[in-house]
Protein backbone atom coordinates (compact mmCIF):
# COMPACT_ATOMS: atom_id res chain seq x y z
CA UNK A 1 0.00 0.00 0.00
CA UNK A 2 2.75 2.33 0.81
CA UNK A 3 4.42 2.15 -2.73
CA UNK A 4 1.22 2.30 -4.26
CA UNK A 5 0.79 5.44 -2.28
CA UNK A 6 4.07 6.68 -3.20
CA UNK A 7 3.82 6.31 -6.86
CA UNK A 8 0.50 8.25 -7.04
CA UNK A 9 2.37 11.26 -5.12
CA UNK A 10 5.33 11.07 -7.85
CA UNK A 11 1.89 10.91 -10.13
CA UNK A 12 0.14 14.06 -8.23
CA UNK A 13 3.34 16.34 -8.06
CA UNK A 14 3.90 15.51 -11.81
CA UNK A 15 0.88 16.18 -13.19
CA UNK A 16 -0.38 19.29 -11.11
CA UNK A 17 0.99 22.02 -9.20
CA UNK A 18 0.82 21.31 -5.27
CA UNK A 19 1.56 24.37 -2.83
CA UNK A 20 0.42 22.54 0.44
CA UNK A 21 0.18 19.24 2.10
CA UNK A 22 -3.12 19.42 2.96
CA UNK A 23 -3.95 19.94 -1.08
CA UNK A 24 -1.51 17.04 -1.45
CA UNK A 25 -3.43 15.07 1.21
CA UNK A 26 -7.14 16.16 -0.97
CA UNK A 27 -5.71 14.97 -4.19
CA UNK A 28 -4.26 11.50 -2.61
CA UNK A 29 -8.06 11.15 -0.70
CA UNK A 30 -9.59 11.30 -4.46
CA UNK A 31 -7.11 8.90 -5.59
CA UNK A 32 -8.29 6.60 -3.38
CA UNK A 33 -5.64 6.86 -0.57
CA UNK A 34 -6.38 8.99 2.69
CA UNK A 35 -3.40 9.40 4.70
CA UNK A 36 -2.55 11.28 7.99
CA UNK A 37 -0.37 14.15 7.85
CA UNK A 38 2.57 12.49 9.54
CA UNK A 39 2.25 10.01 6.92
CA UNK A 40 2.42 12.28 4.46
CA UNK A 41 5.33 14.25 5.80
CA UNK A 42 7.07 10.76 5.63
CA UNK A 43 6.25 9.65 2.48
CA UNK A 44 7.32 13.33 0.89
CA UNK A 45 10.81 12.89 2.83
CA UNK A 46 11.07 9.63 1.64
CA UNK A 47 10.36 10.24 -1.75
CA UNK A 48 12.67 13.29 -1.92
CA UNK A 49 9.80 15.61 -2.32
CA UNK A 50 10.46 19.14 -1.54
CA UNK A 51 8.55 22.17 -0.84
CA UNK A 52 10.31 25.18 -3.38
CA UNK A 53 9.34 29.22 -3.89
CA UNK A 54 8.69 30.01 -7.18
CA UNK A 55 7.06 33.20 -9.23
CA UNK A 56 3.93 31.89 -9.26
CA UNK A 57 3.96 30.49 -5.18
CA UNK A 58 5.35 27.96 -3.24
CA UNK A 59 4.64 23.82 -4.59
CA UNK A 60 6.17 20.50 -3.57
CA UNK A 61 8.58 19.39 -6.41
CA UNK A 62 10.67 15.78 -7.14
CA UNK A 63 14.13 16.23 -5.77
CA UNK A 64 15.59 15.22 -10.05
CA UNK A 65 18.73 13.10 -8.76
CA UNK A 66 16.83 10.80 -6.01
CA UNK A 67 13.64 10.83 -8.37
CA UNK A 68 15.02 7.82 -10.76
CA UNK A 69 16.73 6.01 -7.84
CA UNK A 70 13.44 6.22 -6.26
CA UNK A 71 11.21 4.98 -9.34
CA UNK A 72 13.77 2.03 -8.90
CA UNK A 73 12.16 0.46 -6.01
CA UNK A 74 8.44 0.50 -8.06
CA UNK A 75 9.57 -1.49 -11.05
CA UNK A 76 9.45 -4.61 -9.91
CA UNK A 77 5.62 -3.57 -9.72
CA UNK A 78 5.60 -2.10 -13.17
CA UNK A 79 7.03 -4.67 -14.82
CA UNK A 80 4.72 -7.60 -15.54
CA UNK A 81 7.12 -10.22 -17.30
CA UNK A 82 10.38 -10.12 -19.60
CA UNK A 83 10.84 -12.26 -22.69
CA UNK A 84 13.69 -12.31 -25.39
CA UNK A 85 13.97 -14.49 -29.01
CA UNK A 86 16.81 -14.65 -31.17
CA UNK A 87 17.44 -10.96 -31.69
CA UNK A 88 15.56 -8.67 -28.96
CA UNK A 89 14.15 -8.07 -25.57
CA UNK A 90 10.88 -7.73 -24.56
CA UNK A 91 9.57 -6.29 -21.52
CA UNK A 92 5.62 -6.27 -20.72
CA UNK A 93 5.06 -3.40 -18.05
CA UNK A 94 1.54 -2.18 -16.36
CA UNK A 95 -0.74 0.24 -19.01
CA UNK A 96 0.97 3.38 -18.96
CA UNK A 97 4.28 2.86 -17.58
CA UNK A 98 6.45 1.40 -20.38
CA UNK A 99 7.80 4.82 -21.25
CA UNK A 100 8.85 5.67 -17.73
CA UNK A 101 10.46 2.11 -17.18
CA UNK A 102 12.06 2.31 -20.83
CA UNK A 103 13.78 5.68 -19.72
CA UNK A 104 15.46 4.36 -16.43
CA UNK A 105 17.14 1.10 -18.19
CA UNK A 106 18.16 3.74 -21.13
CA UNK A 107 19.56 6.25 -18.12
CA UNK A 108 21.52 3.40 -16.99
CA UNK A 109 23.89 3.34 -19.99
CA UNK A 110 24.76 0.18 -19.82
CA UNK A 111 26.87 -1.17 -22.38
CA UNK A 112 24.56 -4.58 -23.40
CA UNK A 113 21.57 -2.29 -24.35
CA UNK A 114 22.10 -0.03 -27.22
CA UNK A 115 18.38 1.16 -26.47
CA UNK A 116 14.75 1.09 -26.11
CA UNK A 117 11.59 1.59 -27.97
CA UNK A 118 8.34 1.75 -25.54
CA UNK A 119 5.07 2.38 -26.24
CA UNK A 120 2.14 2.06 -23.75
CA UNK A 121 2.76 -1.38 -22.16
CA UNK A 122 5.43 -2.90 -24.31
CA UNK A 123 9.19 -1.84 -24.49
CA UNK A 124 11.79 -3.61 -26.84
CA UNK A 125 15.23 -3.77 -25.38
CA UNK A 126 17.99 -4.00 -28.51
CA UNK A 127 20.93 -5.50 -27.13
CA UNK A 128 24.72 -4.64 -28.15
CA UNK A 129 24.55 -8.88 -28.99
CA UNK A 130 22.28 -11.34 -29.18
CA UNK A 131 24.98 -13.07 -27.78
CA UNK A 132 24.30 -11.02 -24.49
CA UNK A 133 20.60 -11.35 -24.84
CA UNK A 134 20.41 -13.43 -21.40
CA UNK A 135 22.38 -10.80 -19.62
CA UNK A 136 20.57 -8.65 -20.79
CA UNK A 137 17.25 -9.86 -19.12
CA UNK A 138 18.97 -10.05 -15.92
CA UNK A 139 20.34 -6.51 -16.11
CA UNK A 140 16.47 -5.82 -16.30
CA UNK A 141 15.59 -8.16 -13.53
CA UNK A 142 18.38 -6.35 -11.27
CA UNK A 143 16.47 -3.05 -11.62
CA UNK A 144 13.55 -5.24 -10.36
CA UNK A 145 13.03 -5.49 -6.31
CA UNK A 146 13.69 -9.16 -4.66
CA UNK A 147 9.76 -9.36 -3.80
CA UNK A 148 8.60 -8.56 -7.59
CA UNK A 149 11.50 -10.85 -9.11
CA UNK A 150 9.65 -13.76 -6.89
CA UNK A 151 6.45 -13.04 -9.11
CA UNK A 152 6.02 -16.03 -11.73
CA UNK A 153 4.46 -13.37 -14.08
CA UNK A 154 8.40 -12.39 -14.89
CA UNK A 155 9.80 -15.25 -16.14
CA UNK A 156 12.24 -15.56 -19.14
Amino acid sequence: MKQKRQLAIKEILGQRIIATQEELAQALKKAGFAVTQATLSRDLRELGVGRVSVPEGPRYVLQPENEEQKMRAFLGYEIEGIRANESVVVVKTLPGRAQGVAEIIDNLRHPLVLGTLAGDNTILVTPASVKKIPDVMRVIRSLMSEQARRRPAASS
